[in-house]
């Protein structure tokens, strides 16, 4: 199982994130982060990268475009077994991704981000909820930077419940105001 050595973190409620990110850290992580968030890490004196260094785009459209780019998308999905997408994302000059640190807000590009990490579960943690942050840290002390298939495949299945539940929040929300413009 590959060893986590990169992760997106990008959340609007920083609870608990300055431990997580400084653990993180300390587990050889590099942070890549946006905005608010990536202010927030470096204020606690926590290296971070931008997104925007990273991909080379600007965060745009008041920052709700930060991270929809091949290069964050790319490394998220990319399947580390197959060697056509490896081939791939070197001839682009993608890294690989290996967690997502996102909290749900009104947003499209989170939940986009999210799904991404998810459908790759093997390779890719999605962490949407602070009060895993001490379990997922804990488990990766103990498998030297890593976390365990399970771990993916239950924090994977939390990110749909989770985006399962705000698409269906977004719906009735339509609904709604179709319904108050009859």
């Amino acid at each position: 199982m590959p060893k986590i050595k990169r992760a997106v973190v990008s959340v609007s409620n920083k609870k608990g994130l300055a431990e997580f990110a400084k653990s993180l850290h300390s587990l050889g992580v590099e942070i890549l982060s946006t905005g608010g968030t990536a202010k927030s890490l470096r204020d606690a004196g926590i290296p971070v990268k931008d997104v925007s260094d990273y991909t080379g785009f600007p965060e745009m459209l008041d920052g709700r475009l930060k991270t929809l780019h091949p290069k964050v998308h790319g490394g998220l999905l990319s399947r580390r077994d197959n060697p056509k997408d490896m081939e791939d994302i070197k001839e682009y000059g993608i890294e690989l991704i290996d967690m997502v640190v996102v909290n749900l807000y009104p947003f499209e590009e989170t939940v986009t981000m999210l799904r991404s990490a998810s459908k790759n579960f093997k390779d890719v943690a999605a962490v949407t909820d602070y009060n895993d942050y001490g379990g997922i840290i804990k488990e990766m002390k103990e498998l030297k930077g890593d976390i365990s298939y399970r771990t993916r495949l239950e924090l994977a299945k939390k990110v749909f419940r989770l985006t399962s539940k705000y698409d269906s929040a977004i719906a009735d929300y339509l609904k709604k105001a179709e319904e108050e413009n009859k």
